[in-house]
């Protein structure tokens, strides 16, 4: 499986290469090529430790020193490199109850995170849990239309950040969903919520005209999809002009390949999410064409198994 997935990797150097129209290996020893590599999880829900042995559909999926494990490979064959979270990183095993979400801040920091989102799970302990785990993040938390003005957590979050990795500028923010009905009020006491969209759009835009970011991710816990109008990845998708690549969670979504969404400004946002509780790492490389601002990807998501402690 993973000699699989190095081929594809490979051969994706090479179609990105002939995309652009240049030598592959060539191109990227010359800089003339950048290769920029995202890796991504979401909706964790604290599952520190492999599903067990015991029958079910996810027997010996996920853990997190297998994923620990196979990041520090990943950074050792490539250069530029990004790993981020899409939220929910709380609730749902024993860790969570005893150690209120320490283990899993600690566990990320550990494994080196780049930045993270808030799913609504993340307020199971209410404001003052998720705080008191804040220290323990060696990362930024972006929420940009969660307004914490009127709560304890001001000035504990932020709305984006830039990450520059061998030239190129890559502009990272958070879009969270409606918390009403889905959180009991006291666990975000006075938190503001925004219009996901509208929100989505001023930052992207800020991001790509005014910052110049040559990628803008949005890291969403809106859901991928809905068979209502609620809001979702799909709608937000095609309702930007700069948002570059969506990751996604709260919908526990196994996407095999991310999907291209045509936006309003007739370009791409790309959407991808990779289920739950670890059992994937997702991963997207973006070849970017240092003179000419061209660009393409190649993906394919990781499956967390203990193939990988052999």
């Amino acid at each position: 499986m993973i000699n699989r997935r190095d081929f594809i990797r490979t051969g994706g150097i090479t179609a990105a290469a002939t995309a652009l129209s240049l030598n592959s290996f060539g191109s990227m020893a010359a800089g003339d090529v950048i290769k920029l590599t995202i890796l991504h999880t979401n909706d964790v829900h604290s599952r520190i430790e492999p599903f067990p042995m015991d029958g079910s559909r996810n027997q010996g999926l996920g853990g997190t020193a297998r994923r620990a494990a196979l990041i520090n490979s990943i950074r050792a064959k490539d250069q530029n490199v990004l790993l981020l979270d899409a939220g929910d990183i709380f609730q749902g095993t024993p860790y969570f109850n005893k150690f209120g979400g320490e283990l899993e801040i600690k566990l990320m920091t550990a494994m080196g995170y780049d930045a993270a989102t808030m799913g609504n799970h993340d307020f199971d302990n209410g404001l003052e849990g998720f705080k008191k785990q804040l220290p323990h993040a060696n990362f930024p938390i972006l929420c940009s239309n969660y307004n914490f003005s009127n709560t304890m957590l001001k000035g504990d979050t932020q709305p984006y950040k830039i990450f520059k990795k061998q030239g190129l500028k890559i502009g990272v923010f958070g879009i969270g969903i409606e918390l009403k009905g889905l959180v009991e009020e006291k666990n975000y006491g006075d938190t503001v919520f925004i219009d996901p969209v509208v929100k989505a759009n001023e930052i992207a835009d800020l991001l790509k005209l005014d910052l110049n970011c040559d990628l803008v991710i949005c890291l969403s816990h809106l859901g991928y999809k809905y068979k209502n109008t609620k809001v979702s990845d799909q709608v937000l998708a095609k309702n930007n002009k700069n948002i570059d690549l969506i990751i996604g969670g709260h919908t526990h979504t196994f996407m095999r390949e991310p999907e291209d969404v045509t936006n309003l400004s007739g370009k791409i946002t790309t959407i991808n999410q990779v289920g739950f509780a670890g059992i994937n790492l997702g991963r997207i490389d973006y070849y970017f064409e240092r003179y000419k601002g061209k660009r393409i990807k190649t993906a394919s998501p990781y499956l967390i198994t203990n193939e990988l402690d052999s």
